[in-house]
């Protein structure tokens, strides 16, 4: 009698069983899967560059006001929310190559109505297809936790850390590609600002397809059978395991990664606004932000080392610290200096590098294999509307006082997370 296939649509007992009993295996898995998480995350991070770099200015463009410059990233940061839940479910009942695969093509199916909203002018379209374009950005998010389905404790922030560094290819070529995509969108008839989400179509479509062709067997539907199968010869043992869920954890995590996003996401959206009002055009604002994304996923594979090593606190709490050090070089900048704007950008980038990825590894820690994915997904959900609060208010506050009133009070907001790491520490005395 055939065996039932399980609700990824495995046949466990031919397809999983021998991860199970081999641990060589599993770090062969483990290696391999940070490899095809590693390839579409270059071509993701490209496909996110565009709503980041151009996002705000295609709005002030369409709109013809500062005032709601913001929108489009509180827009796709939201829309990243509903993602980040749609796609943790998916990868929980389904595997992450369904999950991560699903929500990047999706997001290339809003890249696209972003190009059709530039067109024919359509402000409705271009919020309603911000909104899908959010389910890449939320994916590309997502997929560092792929890498550490199979990996130890000791492994984690090395695992988050090579998911994350690999997004910086993509991630950086993609704003320096803004005049290229500018001109060949004219070239074709499309408003030079939509050109960067013709990259960003391609870009996710391709990231999409490469989880689905090759992420297989899936990382964490092993990892479940390989937990599920711990617990049945601990049961059979007579041994009670211990519940591995921390709820404080979960707390701490998501406070620290919220904190960082909503910091993040309202400097960095303006400072393209602001480099405009000051005449740098559309190559420095590349620039600009092609190493402000460097400095948020670059630095990666040695902030995942810190945090194994040093541990997830100390990161933190250096997390804020920089974080406020980009909000004072932001507010102090002479206005017309470029490596002004670059150093704080980076620096911005740096805070946020440190916080994701101590967060991160927070969040893996206190959750195991059973409830995981859909733990990643509402924490997620969380990151992504503080994003979508940060950049939603920050061109209120930008056109209410100044670009460094808004710097100024993004890096004050940003040492809570001192506060957060003494209390985290007396709780769990």
């Amino acid at each position: 009698m055939s065996q039932k296939p399980d609700e990824s649509g495995l046949n466990q007992p031919e397809r999983i069983k021998s991860y199970i009993d081999s641990p060589e295996k599993q770090q062969q898995l483990y290696r391999r899967t940070l490899w095809i998480v590693v390839i579409s995350q270059i071509f993701g991070g490209a496909g996110l560059a565009a709503g980041i770099t151009v996002g705000a200015l295609l709005a002030q463009d369409m709109l013809g006001t500062d005032r709601f410059a913001g929108v489009p990233v509180a827009l796709f940061t939201l829309g990243s929310a509903g993602a980040a839940l749609i796609v943790g479910r998916l990868s929980q009942r389904f595997g992450r190559r369904f999950g991560l695969a699903t929500g990047f093509l999706t997001g290339g199916i809003g890249a696209v109505g972003v190009v059709m909203a530039a067109l024919t002018n359509s402000i409705f379209l271009l919020f309603i297809s911000l909104l899908i374009y959010g389910f890449g950005t939320a994916t590309n998010l997502q997929a560092r936790y792929a890498g550490t389905d199979l990996a130890s404790a000791k492994q984690r922030g090395k695992a988050i850390s090579i998911a994350m560094v690999s997004t910086t290819f993509g991630a950086v070529a993609g704003p320096n590609l803004v005049d290229v995509m500018g001109s060949f969108a004219t070239s074709i008839g499309v408003p030079a600002l939509a050109g960067p989400f013709i990259l960003a179509a391609a870009a996710f479509i391709v990231a999409g397809l490469v989880l689905l062709l090759f992420l297989r067997p899936d990382p964490l539907i092993v990892a479940k059978a390989i937990a599920e199968d711990q617990k049945m010869n601990e049961s059979s043992d007579h041994i009670s395991p211990e519940p591995v869920l921390n709820n404080r954890g979960i707390i701490l995590g998501a406070t620290v990664m919220v904190i960082t996003q909503m910091v993040m996401v309202a400097i960095m959206t303006m400072s393209t606004v602001h480099m405009k009002h000051h005449g740098h055009g559309a190559g420095d604002v590349g620039m600009v932000i092609g190493f402000h994304i460097a400095a948020m996923y670059l630095p990666s594979l040695v902030t995942g080392v810190l945090v194994d090593k040093v541990g997830r606190m100390g990161i933190t709490i250096a997390a804020g610290v920089t974080l406020m050090a980009a909000g004072i070089v932001a507010a102090f900048a002479p206005v017309d200096s470029l490596s002004g704007i670059i150093l704080a950008l980076i620096l911005l980038g740096l805070g946020w590098n440190f916080g994701l990825i101590s967060g991160t590894a927070l969040i893996v820690d206190s959750t195991d294999q059973t409830t995981r994915a859909k733990t990643q997904g509402k924490v997620d959900v969380l990151v992504a509307l503080a994003g979508a609060t940060g950049g939603g208010f920050s061109g209120m506050l930008f056109a209410q006082t100044s670009y460094a009133t808004l710097s100024l009070g993004g890096g004050f907001l940003s040492l809570l997370l001192i506060p957060v790491v003494i209390w985290s520490r007396k709780t769990t005395k």
